[in-house]
């Protein structure tokens, strides 16, 4: 069993991005939804480890940066991102982290640490 943590970073605004719903699921469903506090982390996301398997986080990037009063075309060229990921724990307990660093008009993510 793994566990996960994700970080969001606003690259528009050079900051954390505070306040974005973030949805975690897997093979069953959805698992958790959550925002990003100030820091741009969601603590509450996941409260125990979790098995192998595939997940994904889904980021409402659109709606953050409408709540932010940035000016978005109907509809965003962004609205939701979706991050498709495997988690294999071939034994071993690990830790994912999947961070996001987004603007409207892009976004990119690793495996970090």
């Amino acid at each position: 069993m793994s566990t996960l943590s994700t970080h969001v970073l606003d690259t528009m605004h050079g900051t954390p991005a505070s306040g974005m719903t973030v949805v975690l699921s897997g093979p069953d469903g959805e698992i958790a939804r959550s925002h990003t506090n100030s820091d741009g982390r969601c603590p509450d996301l996941v409260s125990g480890p979790l098995p192998s398997g595939h997940y994904s986080l889904a980021f409402a990037v659109a709606a953050y940066f409408r709540a932010h009063k940035v000016e978005l075309p109907d509809p965003p060229f962004l609205d939701v991102v979706t991050i498709d990921f495997g988690i294999a724990t071939d034994g071993k307990d690990g830790h994912y982290h999947v961070p996001l660093l987004v603007s409207p008009w892009s976004y990119s993510t690793y495996r970090g640490s």
